[in-house]
């Protein structure tokens, strides 16, 4: 049985070999790719939503230079906490999946036998995650539409993605994680200074949300050294920064021959709390 369940009745979908179905007999295949395209044509936005194959490129190229392995590696030794011997896992908002492998990877390495599941609007970030990790399930959805069931999740993650919060407390089971990853005040502070006139640090904010328990917040700090022009701008183009930098700040990003850069990232833990 899939972790998903139909996007149109509700209802769980089986899989068999590259075709998942529901009882009511609603079918959805498997991209050549490895993805499902679980997001109904009345909740698209626009014909292709999500990062394009350039920024997935992008972020590809990026993620696997291990930059931000320190955060993968946090998220994965909070993944190890979690109690259940077969965990059931979401990483809403997967992009190209290198923190979901790597959840996935460590609780294997661990002896656990994890489930995992991603969704992503991107069909160009999936094709990456699918690939990363064929073990795991993808599909093209919406984090306000999880074509997840009630209670189904033990371990939901959602790193720099759309916070549904009512999703996330429907798919969770009475006592299921959430980690939720956003930046830190000094995130990527160098490369802000040189693409603004007037730079500003992030809000450095615990939020308490209806129907979560806060647990803790872990920070990753960090300083990286960026080589080359390739890896600066690939940082960039999987930013916020991309849409909304000054043609002189894009221009003097791209004059740099490397940068040394800050990487900081708080990862909140909620208990969803019981019934």
């Amino acid at each position: 049985m899939s972790l998903f369940c139909c996007p149109v009745c509700g209802q769980p979908l089986s899989r068999t070999g590259k075709t998942y179905r529901c009882p009511d007999r609603h079918s959805f295949d498997q991209a050549r790719e490895g993805y499902v395209h679980l997001l109904p044509a009345n909740r698209k936005h626009s014909r292709d939503p999500g990062d394009d194959k350039g920024m997935a490129a992008a972020r590809n190229r990026f993620l696997s230079g291990e930059w931000y392995a320190p955060l993968r590696r946090t998220l994965e030794e909070l993944a190890l906490a979690c109690p259940e011997e077969a965990p059931a896992i979401l990483d809403s908002g997967c992009g190209e999946g290198y923190y979901t492998q790597g959840i996935a990877c460590r609780l294997e390495e661990a002896g656990r036998k994890p489930r995992v599941a991603g969704i992503d609007l991107s069909r160009a970030s999936l094709r990456y995650a699918a690939r990363r990790l064929p073990q795991g399930e993808f599909a093209v959805a919406s984090a306000y539409h999880l074509p997840v069931g009630d209670e189904r999740i033990d371990l939901l993650v959602n790193c720099f993605s759309p916070l549904a919060l009512e999703e996330f407390s429907r798919v969770l089971k009475p006592g299921g994680r959430f980690l939720y990853v956003v930046p830190g005040p000094e995130h990527l502070w160098e490369l802000k200074q040189v693409l603004y006139e007037k730079p500003y640090r992030n809000r450095e904010i615990r939020e308490d949300y209806p129907g979560f328990t806060w647990l803790e917040a872990r920070q990753v700090r960090e300083t990286v050294t960026l080589p080359d022009r390739q890896t600066i701008d690939d940082l960039f183009h999987m930013t916020p920064y991309y849409w909304k930098t000054p043609a002189a700040g894009a221009q003097r990003m791209r004059e740099l021959e490397a940068l040394t850069v800050q990487i900081a990232f708080d990862v909140h833990v909620y208990r969803r709390a019981p019934e």
